[in-house]
């Protein structure tokens, strides 16, 4: 299984073009196996929605449903490790989202998908690239 960073699950089930071919490609080969999405990712959705920094077509409950409904794709919900193993990221950035997502990705032994840099820097962390 690999972990979906938000940004990465939003990009992939809208088609978006800042999703590129290897990143495609790593989603499709791990489907079968899993792709891990954070609860903590759909709550990050639904502020993002809120605050009108993303649009779509339908209400954010149907775009989560759907998003959650994709083949391979398994809600990873909050665990006490991963909420304890949050906090405790030796070197990385304050962002409390990215710190369950990165929680997620480790407590599950599985690597990330992401662009965002601050993540991918992170030798806490093991991700694609």
């Amino acid at each position: 299984m690999i972990i979906l960073d938000t940004h990465i699950l939003v990009w992939w089930v809208d088609d978006n073009s800042r999703l590129t071919t290897k990143y495609r490609e790593w989603i499709e080969e791990y489907q079968s196996e899993g792709l891990g999405v954070s609860i903590v990712s759909c709550w990050e959705v639904a502020k993002l929605v809120e605050k009108k920094r993303l649009v779509f077509s339908c209400s954010v409950n149907e775009w989560l449903e759907t998003a959650l409904a994709y083949p391979g794709v398994q809600l990873l919900n909050l665990t006490l490790p991963i909420v304890v193993d949050s906090t405790q990221l030796n070197g990385f950035h304050s962002d409390p989202f990215d710190q369950i997502i990165v929680a997620t990705a480790r407590n599950y032994g599985c690597p990330m998908l992401t662009v965002d840099a601050k993540i991918l820097n992170y030798s806490g962390v093991e991700t694609l690239s």
